[in-house]
């Protein structure tokens, strides 16, 4: 029997990444939503935040936040409440619908991985943790400005 060649682990988080890349366009398809309304639904299921933070989040202008905002109100995926200390200022919360919007689309891939993570040990799940870990801060670099 031939030995397989073996895939570097660059080559393995590039296929990882772009498959991450391409479920969002099919779940947002799949829920009827833009992928920047998906990833806001994405966003606010961490926490509540105000209209100019998601903006910034998105890197989009205030003006589309808020219509992103607006059509996902309408769905009754997200409301908007005054804020807990400075009543001038609202957040957007994602209700309960919302959070069933991606969590009902993204529940057969959160099982499998609860599978795939219970065939390693804690010592090589502490090796895979702390690649993914390096892995995410070297990929954020692109984010940084260059110089």
């Amino acid at each position: 029997m031939a030995e397989q060649p073996q895939v570097s682990t660059a080559v393995l988080l590039r296929t990882l990444i772009e498959a991450a890349a391409r479920i969002r366009h099919v779940i947002a398809r799949r829920a009827g939503l833009g992928e920047t309304e998906l990833v806001t639904l994405e966003h606010l299921a961490d926490n509540s935040v105000g209209p100019a933070e998601l903006a910034r989040r998105l890197t989009v202008s205030t003006a589309a936040s808020t219509g992103i905002v607006d059509r996902l109100e309408a769905r009754g995926h997200v409301e908007r409440r005054p804020h807990a200390h400075d009543r001038r200022r609202t957040e957007v919360h994602l209700t309960d619908s919302g959070r069933a919007e991606v969590v009902g689309h993204l529940m057969p891939m959160f099982l499998a991985l609860r599978d795939l993570e219970t065939q390693f040990t804690a010592e090589e799940l502490e090796v895979v943790q702390r690649y993914l870990r390096g892995a995410t801060a070297a990929v954020e670099r692109v984010e940084d400005p260059p110089g």
